[in-house]
């Protein structure tokens, strides 16, 4: 691979992940989330609380429930 190509990637890769920063900045400034480190959103979303019991968060499989379509 070229070196050209090298920079290409790099600079793709870090456009997309300023702009998933940028999204998920967008919906914490909506809902009122506070962020201190906005850089770590480039993986996670603004929503999430972490929890894996949260009822807003995690998936009702996981938890043993029934979902609408079952």
């Amino acid at each position: 691979m070229s070196h050209t190509e090298d920079k290409l990637k790099n600079s793709t890769r870090r456009h997309r992940d300023d702009n998933a920063v940028k999204k998920q900045l967008k919906i914490a400034k909506t809902m009122g989330v506070p962020v201190e480190e906005p850089h770590k959103l480039a993986k996670h979303h603004a929503m999430d609380c972490g929890r894996p019991n949260c009822p807003l968060c995690s998936s009702p499989r996981k938890r043993g429930e029934l979902t609408i379509q079952e």
